[in-house]
Parts: structure tokens; C-alpha cells; sequence
């Protein structure tokens, strides 16, 4: 059997996945949680006794994103499957999420049968990437941009002043002014919300 861990904001939606790969004969969600943090701490608490568990994280939840909570077990569990699945397909997250060792990247339009392949595929060490998402991450080209320039950019899309910024990004407001500014420098814009939108046009974030 291979260990299944789940982690989606979206209670309905991670109940009715977890049903669906309970149904593959050889897998079995050991538990699923709404938030990387949850994810986390079952990690630490039960993944050591399930030996190449799989986690499957949504890309955006409150707190910590996806990325972030891949990027965070693959400290507790070198080489951890991990395999983001999300609404958000643009070719800056995909290219995040390969940096942080993620072994999977598909849309949540993707069938249960490709998904349960899928964990399949990265248990036995294997990667997938959607062809689509792929081929976008490609012809976006490499981003000037450091992963937590994209992030703040990404926060300062609707708007949000610094300070709001800050907090969903965890983070000091200084900070993100800091990589505000440097985001801004690198793409030639006058303001966050300018350099945001251009970072989203190339595919940046």
C-alpha cells in the first residue's frame, strides 16, 4: 500500500478526493488536513512510520502555501514525494515548486485515475508535470524575479497595501517594501501594483 497524505483548504473537495483514492487497492490516505501547517504536523507525527509516504498539497492555502509546506517536509524527509495540485497553473508556481523538489504539478481538473497515477509515478521516484502547464512554463523563459519577490508581487495583485502584504506573506513590512522595491527595479515599473501585473503577463507569478 502507499501512504497517502492530504492537504486542501476546501473541505468538501479534499473529503471527495480522499474517498475517491481510498477506492485504488493500492492506496491508502492515512490523513488529510486543511492547512500546510496540519500537514506538517501529522508529517512528523505519522509519516516516520509510513515509510514513502506521498503528500498531496493544494497550491493556495491560508498560511503557509503549498510550496512552502513542500519545501518544509523535504527538511524533515529528504526526498519526500510531494506532488502540488492546484487551480493556479501559472508557469512561475510551476517552476517554484521544481526548484523546492517538488516530483509533481497538476491542475485540479485532472481525472482521480491521472492523479492516482500520478502518486503512483512519484512514490516510485518518478516526476510528472501536465503537459500544458509545462509547455507555458517554457515559453514564459526564466523569471528575474527571487521566490519571495514573486510571492510579495503575488500578494499586491488585488491592491492590498504593504501591510497586508506583510502579513500573508509572513513577513516584516520593511521587508517586503525591500523586495517591493527590487521587484519594481528588475521589471522598470513605477509601483507594486504596475510590477505585479507585469510579472503576471511573462508568467512570472
Amino acid at each position: 500500500m502507499i501512504p497517502v497524505f492530504l492537504a486542501d483548504d476546501e473541505t468538501l473537495i479534499r473529503a471527495a478526493l480522499a474517498t475517491m483514492l481510498d477506492l485504488e487497492a493500492d492506496l491508502e490516505v492515512v490523513d488529510h488536513v486543511g492547512s500546510g501547517e496540519e500537514l506538517l504536523a501529522v508529517w512528523r507525527h505519522r509519516a516516520a512510520g509510513e515509510p514513502a509516504a506521498v503528500a498531496v498539497i493544494d497550491l493556495q492555502m491560508p498560511g503557509i502555501d503549498g510550496i512552502e509546506t513542500a519545501t518544509q517536509l523535504q527538511r524533515l524527509t529528504p526526498g519526500a514525494a510531494t506532488l502540488i495540485v492546484t487551480s493556479h497553473g501559472r508557469p512561475g508556481y510551476l517552476k517554484r515548486a521544481l526548484a523546492a523538489g517538488v516530483r509533481g504539478f497538476l491542475p485540479k481538473t485532472t481525472s482521480a485515475a491521472t492523479l492516482a497515477e500520478v502518486i503512483r509515478t512519484v512514490h516510485g521516484g518518478g516526476r510528472y508535470v501536465d503537459p500544458e502547464l509545462a509547455a507555458e512554463a517554457i515559453s514564459a523563459g526564466d523569471t528575474v524575479l527571487t521566490a519571495r519577490e514573486a510571492d510579495v508581487l503575488e500578494y499586491a495583485l488585488d491592491g492590498s497595501p504593504v501591510e497586508d502584504i506583510a502579513r500573508r506573506a509572513h513577513l516584516s513590512p520593511g521587508t517586503t517594501r525591500n523586495y517591493l522595491s527590487a521587484a519594481m527595479a528588475k521589471l522598470g515599473v513605477s509601483n507594486r501594483y504596475e510590477a505585479a501585473l507585469r510579472a503576471r503577463e511573462k508568467g512570472w507569478i
